[in-house]
């Protein structure tokens, strides 16, 4: 059976008493349900025609005016095109606050942008890291992102925290960090996760992005087999976009203090260690951040994030950027997973990405603040 797993990301983690999301394709069906039915497995139908629910998504999109960067919309999925044209005209337009670089390129030899938001007002400030977009088809991810930087444009001049973040703080964001798996679920497959490095011995392409780096690389819940979602790689950084992003980390580890990364789905905000059920030294200060922020973003809309450290509260992963930025001396790295917990998955309407983001943001400021409180 032909089955595309969406939670958890590998078999090994499902065990009795949990629950799987799976993707089938429509000639399977009559097969699956009554395998299912026989096994005792109880199951729901979540979305019955993922084809319909994928075209609302990016079908019919021709008549919205895609160009006009004035009036862009941040209340839908763009593709890689119109983000990338989105950093240069933000980039062009807010010079005191933006600056765009790029760190490398991908394996398709795409340029790796990053935005660099802040007040130029010291020489040496500490800085945010925030990435999305690590896995292709979380959508959610990059969509936030941008929300993200938006916001941070919109609020400076109104809003004295918005104003202490940019003043304080430099943010490195990362709007689509698998910049070939994101323009390949455009084009190609909806549900693309890897990035799209070509393996030769097996006709599969791509790697995971998440368990590529070089902390307790290719260990449990990694794959060692290149066709499957979760390959690590044939070896530690082997994925451009992976070494290019740790360069650009190593060489700044004395002045980024927290990672941020974006994910979808689970409603969770996870952080180290992801590959060990052990305490990290600075627990206290992080679960603390931890708490807060998830209560900052339930008073948005009452959704509750489930928190704690990735490896119990979602499932034990070796590689992941998370615990390596951790490892490499950043002293807060946190993996947020967006919403929903299932019922659409990847396919988050666009009708909810206003309340996500507008959620994700305060949980977001929050941790922000905590950093600039110093907890010792």
């Amino acid at each position: 059976l032909q089955v595309d797993l969406w939670q958890p990301s590998s078999p090994f983690h499902i065990v009795e008493g949990t629950v799987a999301d799976v993707r089938v394709p429509q000639n399977t069906t009559w097969s699956l349900l009554p395998y299912l039915q026989q096994a005792n497995i109880q199951y729901t139908i979540l979305i019955s025609d993922l084809q319909e629910a994928i075209e609302n998504q990016t079908g019919g999109r021709s008549h919205r005016n895609r160009r006009s960067l004035s009036g862009y919309n941040y209340e839908v999925y763009h593709s890689l095109e119109e983000i990338e044209d989105w950093m240069h005209y933000l980039n062009r337009t807010y010079s005191d606050l933006v600056h765009m670089f790029s760190v490398g390129k991908s394996y398709e030899g795409r340029p790796l942008y990053v935005l660099k938001l802040g007040k130029r007002s010291r020489p040496y400030k500490k800085a945010v890291w925030i990435d999305c977009g690590i896995h292709a088809r979380e959508w959610i991810g990059p969509a936030f992102c941008q929300w993200f930087v938006k916001e941070a444009l919109q609020t400076y001049q109104t809003d004295p925290d918005m104003r202490k973040m940019l003043t304080q703080l430099y943010f490195y964001i990362m709007p689509v960090f698998n910049v070939d798996g994101y323009h390949f679920s455009w084009t190609n497959d909806r549900f693309w996760r890897k990035t799209r490095s070509k393996n030769m011995r097996f006709h599969c392409h791509g790697v995971d992005a998440n368990r590529n780096w070089k902390v307790k690389w290719c260990d449990e819940g990694a794959s060692l087999h290149p066709c499957d979602d979760t390959y690590c790689g044939p070896f530690p950084e082997s994925e451009p976009e992976v070494k290019a992003v740790a360069h650009f980390l190593r060489k700044h580890r004395k002045q980024i203090k927290a990672y941020l990364s974006f994910h979808a789905y689970a409603q969770m905000l996870l952080y180290p260690y992801s590959y060990k059920y052990a305490t990290i030294p600075n627990f206290n200060c992080v679960e603390s951040a931890a708490y807060n922020a998830v209560n900052a973003l339930q008073s948005a809309y009452g959704v509750r994030y489930r928190y704690g450290p990735a490896s119990s509260t979602l499932y034990v992963s070796s590689g992941s950027s998370m615990d390596w930025a951790y490892k490499n001396g950043i002293p807060y790295a946190f993996a947020f997973e967006l919403r929903d917990t299932g019922h659409f998955g990847f396919l988050l309407p666009e009708t909810l990405i206003k309340p996500t983001c507008t959620e994700t943001m305060l949980a977001v400021k929050n941790i922000t603040h905590h950093l600039l409180k110093k907890c010792h």
